[in-house]
């Protein structure tokens, strides 16, 4: 039988196990199997809530064994560390326990489809300190770290007997993306909430800060210029302090030094400036990859060097017709999806790919409690229209909900939704540990 491989359980791929399992694999047609290093998904874009602590990572976390139950596929645990071409098999490394105990054996998995999906992970640039100073937020796990870390700094800080000094509550964040923003905003909603629970000696306006660090000349450098106008002016509405045009060099134990020579105090430190593929793909089996350690695919997205091999999402480098790559997005990485449970249907038939074309639906960023903006465009609007407010809200809102859709099914999306709204009461609005 048809031995399809999916190495990462993200967006994207976990929405391709699911959408194949429930044709390919519920048919008897293939047999689908998903590769992840992790037990459960969470979808990315939430992390900046786990971080803040408005969200509770457990509660949204999908198992994968579950999944693949459910929808006629295998799950594996494990992660990819090399790839034999010639043999078409799939290495993945031994999985240990938190003491370094042997769980899983190292193990190799056939293929006759593979397709890589693993993401991508924040960029450091090789910048001295990131490691030692600066949290990312690629994982759930990372996410909790900082989110304790926050708590903990605000315990100390309410129960020491001396008072609390200037920056010592104060938030660093490198890059003023979409993550940037919207972790800088959600904070500011968050710690003002700490007081209601009982931590009344700190004073969210006077105490604690944020800050947003970022190289280019505005924040969202990559979004519409009218876009980043009107975020820039509500952080600056939410006293969220953001130095642009400054380039991160250097990160200390207290706060980070610019390429202009000004030193920027923080006692929490986040980097997200910039992503890249994880660097074992960098020499993975002789395919070729970039500078970020992207896969390079051509438009139907098969690797330039193996028919055999797709590969999506972040981790990989699809061209546009103007020379440029898809932008590393949800939305992109579900169209992507899509497209190729079309393309390994056709396979199994012996029908050529089909080729991916990108379109674009327009960004939304969420302000915390605040505001959300964004952009819808293309199909949607037929140009583009800038929008606020409740409406952007719910759109925004709405793309989760379509993810878990893909995932669970319309009736099991709208009964768990239900389910969230009648629990909402019994719920800190965020969470304490």
């Amino acid at each position: 039988m048809h031995e399809i491989v999916i190495v990462g359980g993200g967006a994207g791929g976990l929405e391709l196990a699911t959408r194949l399992g429930d044709s390919l694999g519920r048919q008897g047609k293939a047999n689908v199997t998903l590769i992840d290093a992790a037990r459960t998904h969470l979808w990315k874009p939430l992390l900046y809530e786990v971080a803040a602590g408005s969200l509770n990572s457990h509660a949204d976390q999908l198992e994968y064994l579950a999944q693949a139950h459910w929808h006629h596929f295998r799950f594996r645990l494990g992660r990819m560390d090399g790839l034999d071409r010639e043999n078409k098999q799939v290495y993945v490394a031994p999985v240990h326990d938190e003491n370094g105990a042997e769980i899983i054996h190292r193990r190799s998995f056939r293929y006759d489809t593979l397709v890589i999906a693993i993401g991508s992970i924040a960029n450091d640039f090789g910048v001295p300190g990131v490691q030692d100073n600066c949290l990312m937020l690629d994982t759930p796990e990372q996410a909790q770290e900082f989110h304790d870390r926050l708590i903990n700094a605000c315990l100390r800080a309410h129960t020491q007997e001396t008072p609390i000094q200037a920056g010592q509550l104060t938030v660093g964040i490198v890059g003023a993306g979409a993550t940037g923003v919207e972790l800088a905003a959600e904070l500011h909603g968050t710690t003002r909430e700490l007081s209601a629970y009982g931590l009344e000696n700190i004073d969210p306006d006077k105490h604690i800060k944020l800050v947003l660090v970022e190289a280019a000349d505005r924040v969202l450098s990559g979004l519409p210029p009218r876009l980043s106008a009107a975020v820039m002016e509500r952080l600056t509405d939410l006293g969220i302090e953001a130095h642009t045009g400054e380039r991160v060099v250097e990160v200390r134990p207290d706060g980070f030094a610019t390429a202009g020579g000004k030193f920027i105090p923080a006692s929490m430190m986040v980097w997200s400036a910039g992503i890249k593929a994880p660097d074992f793909l960098a020499n993975l089996a002789g395919l070729e990859t970039n500078w970020i350690n992207q896969l390079v695919v051509r438009p139907t997205l098969q690797c330039t060097r193996d028919d055999d091999v797709f590969a999506f999402g972040d981790c990989a480098a699809c061209p546009m017709p103007d020379g440029s790559t898809v932008p590393p997005r949800a939305q992109a990485a579900h169209q992507q999806a899509s497209l190729l449970v079309r393309t390994i249907k056709r396979r199994l038939a012996g029908k050529p790919p089909q080729e991916y074309k990108y379109t674009d639906y327009g960004s939304l960023v969420a302000l915390g409690r605040y505001s959300t903006v964004g952009n819808l465009m293309g199909a949607l609007t037929g140009g583009s229209v800038m929008v606020e407010g409740a409406i952007a809200r719910l759109v925004y809102w709405s793309l989760h909900k379509m993810h878990q859709v893909a995932l669970n099914g319309l009736f099991k999306t709208v009964l768990g939704s239900i389910a969230n709204i009648i629990n909402a009461p019994n719920r800190p609005t965020i969470k304490l540990h």
